[in-house]
């Protein structure tokens, strides 16, 4: 189209060239389309990403005097990252061997509190008592401060 020819076409005809230039680039853009309201132009369809969305921009206004132009180019929301994976907790336990841990005995304890806290069941007192013998000689007495082995 001549100079003459684009200083008498319609600016609708204006609008619709520029879009047929803007696809012709292959730049990915898909549905692209132009709603006309006097001299402002309000440009639809899917970019991309970002830098897409703004050279049609870009090239429109070169193409097109307007009064204003709305860029409404929608680009795909990005694909969520995916949660990290939790690290391994280290293994305590060698292979055979109960694993443990230690409690240290405050005031008010008894084995069956203990035992109660940690496995949810004071009648389990016993597991800890005979997994303490070295240190403990009755279940009925315990004393603070002293830590005590709590096995699975």
């Amino acid at each position: 189209m001549g100079f003459f020819d684009k200083l008498f076409s319609s600016f609708e005809d204006q609008v619709n060239e520029a879009l047929n230039e803007i696809n012709s680039k292959n730049l990915g853009v898909r549905n692209l389309d132009a709603k006309i309201d006097d001299k402002v132009v309000t440009l639809t369809g899917n970019a991309p990403d970002m830098k897409v969305k703004a050279k049609v921009m870009e090239l429109f206004n070169e193409m097109v005097e307007t009064d204003n132009t709305l860029n409404l180019l929608e680009i795909p929301k990005p694909d969520p990252k995916p949660a990290p994976k939790p690290e391994p907790e280290p293994a305590i336990a060698i292979a055979d061997q109960p694993t443990e841990r230690l409690y240290e005995v405050v005031s008010g304890d008894t084995l069956g509190g203990i035992a109660k806290q940690f496995y949810g069941n004071a009648g389990k007192y016993m597991k800890i008592f005979d997994a303490n013998r070295d240190i403990l000689d009755d279940p009925n007495l315990i004393k603070v401060g002293q830590k005590l082995r709590i096995p699975e």
